[in-house]
């Protein structure tokens, strides 16, 4: 397998990172396990979760797959702290976490929520620790100053951002520089054949500045799988269905028609949708890793074969056509206030 550097960082990542926002909503927790160790087994060294992930139990399951596994040193965990307020009944341990510092990017805490993901994790250390979706309103020195702190406590290893607009990756890369904070190592934005927007500012700049990209929702939510065939019947297993809001508004017509063309080109190839999908991820320039984010066992065994397959001039073209370079037939970036919103 080839390894790919992350950023300017010098680690080496597999060309797919799990992702596990699955992990005990709704995939059970022996499955969750089992998807982990079959990933490890399979050379991926680069998982993703985040402290709301399943109100936290997402980290609970990592922490305790690989403590009993005994690989933690061979697994690169990157996991994030949450923007979002708490709201009543939204918990992570204690059904009294809602109070009004008990959210957010402050200082108290980035710092707070750290220590509780190492316990979650049962890790001395994280090695990526992200800011999940921006917090325009506290200032980049108050974040980074906490997440140097972090770096210098030896509790984490290096910083990255998760959604953010490249003017805010670039504005924390120059407070970094004139106050000798850590510097982020990298951003994770959506990013898929539907969306294609980070082509046009996100992606140049992380080149300019060696940043690595990893990426989220790989297959458009299923749309370029063949999940959807009608964006007015939704399967009633389907994240559109069982979580609705802004997942819902991800499934357009123009996407779900875009995903029968693909799958065309995907038959054409040999590969299944789901694997051109994360292939095209892959295989596009400034691209890290696509997060694979399987449900069940038999989703993993069909993307692992794809982290070897590459990308010819010919499908690259024909993906090209159905939703050119830097353009949008279905909005990924709905949860991102920043972004311009476009009529689908």
């Amino acid at each position: 397998m080839d390894y790919r550097l992350l950023g300017r960082t010098g680690i080496e990542v597999s060309p797919f990172a799990l992702g596990t926002d699955n992990f005990l909503d709704p995939t059970p927790a022996d499955e969750s396990a089992r998807i982990l160790r079959t990933a490890m087994d399979a050379g991926i060294n680069l998982l993703d979760t985040g402290d709301v992930y399943a109100d936290g139990a997402g980290e609970k399951i990592i922490g305790k797959t690989l403590k009993e596994s005994g690989r933690r040193h061979r697994m690169l965990i990157a996991t994030k702290v949450d923007h979002g307020k708490r709201r009543p009944g939204f918990t992570l341990d204690d059904p009294a976490y809602v109070g009004p510092n008990e959210h957010g990017h402050t200082r108290l805490n980035i710092i707070r929520a750290c220590e509780d993901s190492l316990k979650r994790l049962q890790t001395d250390y994280i090695d990526l620790y992200q800011i999940h979706r921006p917090s325009p309103h506290i200032p980049w020195d108050e974040q980074l100053f906490a997440l140097d702190t972090l770096v210098r406590q030896g509790k984490v290893r290096y910083i990255g951002t998760s959604t953010h607009p490249a003017w805010a990756v670039m504005h924390s890369i120059m407070v970094s520089e004139l106050k000798g904070y850590a510097r982020i190592v990298c951003e994770q934005p959506p990013y898929n054949l539907l969306d294609r927007r980070i082509e046009n500012e996100l992606l140049p700049m992380c080149r300019k500045h060696g940043l690595g990209v990893i990426t989220w929702a790989p297959m458009g939510m299923g749309v370029l799988a063949g999940r959807y065939t009608d964006e007015t019947h939704l399967p009633d297993d389907s994240r559109a269905v069982l979580r609705g809001g802004f997942y819902a508004d991800r499934i357009t017509r123009r996407g779900i028609e875009t995903g029968i063309e693909f799958a065309k080109i995907a038959r054409r190839v040999g590969l299944s949708a789901a694997q051109l999908a994360v292939v095209w991820v892959k295989e596009q320039p400034d691209i890290t890793a696509p997060l694979i984010g399987p449900k069940t066992m038999d989703q993993l065994a069909e993307f692992l074969p794809a982290m070897e397959t590459g990308l010819d001039d010919e499908t690259r073209a024909a993906c090209d056509a159905l939703v050119p370079p830097g353009s949008v037939v279905a909005n990924f970036h709905n949860t991102a206030p920043w972004m311009k919103q476009v009529v689908m």
